[in-house]
Parts: C-alpha cells; structure tokens; sequence
C-alpha cells in the first residue's frame, strides 16, 4: 500500500508541477472568458449606423401619435408623399428603405402583404421587427374596424395548463408542475459531466501509460513495484489530477466571466416577441420562486453522493480498460484508434439513451440501462432527479462495483505482459490471451 501511494503522488506531482498543465488550466478558463467576450460583442453590435426608413401607410394603421417605434439601428419617418417620388430620390433624402403599406380591401383576410423598398433585401432583425410592429398594429386596427371588444377576444384566447398531482396524497412523490423539466435539465448536466470525464480522464491515463512505455521509463520502476500497482497509481494519480483542475476551472471560469460581463455590461440578444405569448412579469416571478422551490426540494443529500459513487465507479471502470489498451500499443499510436473502439462504444451508447431516460425516466430502456454496469455511470445520474427506487440505485452501484473491481483486475491481467511488450502490434485477440496468460 505504501509503494501505491508512492506512485500516486509521484503522478499527481509530476502532473500538476508540468509547464504544460499549468498553461492549460490557466489558459482554458481565459479561452473561454475570451469567447464570451467575444460573442457578446458579436450581439451587441447594432451595425454601423441607424437606418432611415420612409413609411407609406395607405391603409390608415398608423399616425403621428401612434407611428412604428424607432429602435437603436431603426428610425421611421411617417411621410405621405407618392412612392414613386420616393423610390425617384431616397438617395437626396438620405433614406435606407421604404415601407409601403397597402390599403386594405377586405378586412376578414387572414394574410396581407406590405412591401419594402431598398437597395438590398431587410436582414433578419428588420425584417422580424416590421413583421412584429404592423402585425401588432393591425391587430388593433382590425379590432377597431370591426367594432370588436379586445377583452372578449382576449377571454376567448384561454390558456389550458396541466397541473400533476399525486394520487395517493399518503406518498410523498415529486410531481410539481416544473419538476420533470427541472428533473431534465438536472439530468442531462450530470449525464453529459459522465460522459466527458469518461473520455477526458480515461484518455489521459491512456497517454500516460503510452508515454511511460515509449520513454522505457516503465523498465526501471517495474524493478521495483508491481504491475498491478503501477497501474493502480497511475489511475489514482491521473484521476485527482483532472479532478484539481476541473476545480480550478470551477472557480476561476465563473468569476473571470463574472467580471467581463460588469466590465464589458453585455445586453442579452433582443428577440422577437411577435409569435410569443405574453408574459405577465409578476407571473414570470412566481415561476422563477417556484423553480427555486423546486430545486430546493430535490433530496441533494442523496443525489450528490450517489453522483460522486458513480463518477469513481465510471473513472475506475473505464480508465483501467483505457490504461490495458495503453499498454498495449507500441511505437506507432495509430493502433490506439482501432484498440480503443470498443470501449467508445459502449459510452457512446449510454450517451443517447441518457437523453431519452430524461424523457422518460421510469421506461424499460431507462431502468435497464440504469441497472447495466456499462451503461449505469452515466444512464442513472439522469435519473437521480427524479427520485428512482432506491433498490434501482442500490442494485445498480453493486452491480457498478463488483464489474469495476472484476475489469480493473483484468486489466491489470493485460498490462502485466502488454506494458513489457514491444515491437509486437497488439490487438483483441492477442490481449484477450494476455487475461488468461500465466506468465
């Protein structure tokens, strides 16, 4: 045990004290911080100059008083001179556009046609405020004409929403209007973190090992500790490496984005709000404490251990396959790719079925992907939100264990010959009879 954590410390020190991964876990986090920057000014951009546009309105929808309102990019000009005057000289008029509204012959007709007049075609932004504004407009107008009363319209426009109860009011069970999307959204953050520490953290014990074997650095500590050991470490030492740095990028990511969005003050996109129902503010608010509320209530004492047992048992599971084919490749490291496809499969696998768990957490796909050893580390911390069985759990992590410890020591079984073998290209066959190889 002493020669273990001797090799542990050994890798975790080597690691972190590396030029390379100080740069890395420095540089990332300013990466990041710099393409939000980035993408911010990209929407706050409002274009090089307000456009000018001449509005034509034949059918009456606007006036002085109640005209289209300018935006920062976009000013109106209400003008009744003809259009063919117009098109003639918008370019003494310093005008951009014009937008000529027809008159309206009928007023039952459900689409009409208004039509603008400018050297290119509107961008998209014009194009969704124009829609917005006269679509608004004629509304009213319609309303007006029609001798229509806007509040019977308005009642007539009922919301339906459904609101899930328990059946049994003696069982507590989390069925709140915002749980399952909450359940989801929670879901999908713990499968994806999974699936990326899976690859991110595997892959690195496999460079790890591939380097110790191409350098005949290997050789000399194999003298001294055992295979099995050796292995062990690396996997440990490599394991609270990435966990260090994922914590740094934990602190350092949301405070430096933190300050550049203060220091830059970035307005979120302006969207249109045309085919969006409209949302009353005090009704936005009781949504939001309810999404708190709900989040509150989930039963994160449970939840966040058993997310940390999974995520050692995944790490442990998939770094050990990750560290034999590590061993087995030789000089030429193209031999990875076609050596490490099926341990990608499987991962991949439970990568798409996580998003159909979050859409159905209780279906047969999702209960037995949750339960298979293969697929558990990532399938069930999506379905931890919203609250499986606790046989489900338990059953799952003891199956997550025992396949653990059984692929970590055939592993070990394979890195024991594989790490000592070169100029041999290795494949499944020949590591296949390495598990089984006495010597």
């Amino acid at each position: 045990m002493k020669k273990l954590w001797l090799i542990v410390k050994r890798e975790y020190l080597t690691r972190v004290r590396r030029r390379s991964f100080i740069i890395a876990t420095l540089v990332t986090p300013l990466a990041f911080v710099l393409l939000f920057v980035v993408v911010g000014l990209i929407f706050s951009y409002k274009g090089d100059k307000t456009k000018r546009i001449a509005l034509v309105d034949k059918a009456g929808l606007f006036s002085a008083k109640a005209g289209i309102a300018d935006t920062e990019s976009i000013h109106f000009v209400l003008t009744s001179l003809p259009l063919d005057s117009l098109r003639a000289g918008y370019r003494e008029e310093k005008l951009d556009g014009i937008l000529f509204i027809p008159a309206l012959k009928n007023l039952y007709a459900e689409s009409h046609t208004v039509y603008y007049y400018a050297p290119k075609s509107p961008t998209l932004e014009v194009e969704a405020f124009l829609r917005e504004q006269i679509g608004k407009r004629l509304r009213k107008y319609k309303i007006e004409q029609l001798g229509l009363d806007e509040k019977a319209l308005k009642a007539i426009e009922s919301k339906v929403s459904i609101e899930p109860e328990p059946i049994d009011e003696t069982v507590t069970s989390n069925v709140s209007k915002l749980a399952s999307a909450i359940g989801a959204g929670i879901g999908s953050i713990m499968g994806i973190i999974m699936y990326m520490a899976v690859f991110i953290y595997g892959s690195m014990v496999m460079r790890s090992v591939m380097e110790e074997k191409t350098n005949r650095i290997v050789e000399v500590m194999i003298s001294s500790v055992r295979p099995f050991q050796l292995m062990m470490g690396k996997i440990i030492g490599v394991g609270a490496v990435g966990l260090t740095q994922l914590a740094i990028w934990a602190i350092l990511i949301p405070l430096l984005t933190s300050l550049a969005g203060l220091f830059f003050h970035f307005e979120p996109p302006q969207v249109s709000t045309a085919d969006m129902p409209e949302i009353d503010p005090a009704e936005m608010e009781g949504m939001m404490m309810l999404a708190i509320q709900e989040i509150r209530s989930l039963n994160w004492w449970f939840i966040l251990p058993s997310f940390l047992l999974y995520f050692i048992g995944g790490y442990f599971l998939y770094s050990s396959l990750f560290a034999a084919v590590g061993s087995a490749i030789g000089d030429d490291l193209g031999e990875g790719q076609s050596l490490t496809i099926p341990i990608t499969i499987p991962v991949l696998l439970a990568f798409y079925i996580m998003f159909a768990t979050v859409e159905s957490p209780d279906s047969s796909l999702a209960v037995w992907s949750s339960l298979f050893p293969l697929f558990s580390p990532i399938v069930m911390p999506a379905r931890l939100a919203f609250q499986p069985p606790i046989w489900q759990v338990l059953i799952s992590l003891i199956l997550l264990l025992f396949t653990s410890i059984f692929f970590v020591w055939l592993s070990g079984r394979i890195y024991r010959i594989a790490i000592l073998s070169y100029g041999k290209k290795a494949s499944w066959k020949t590591m296949f009879k390495w598990m089984f190889s006495k010597a």
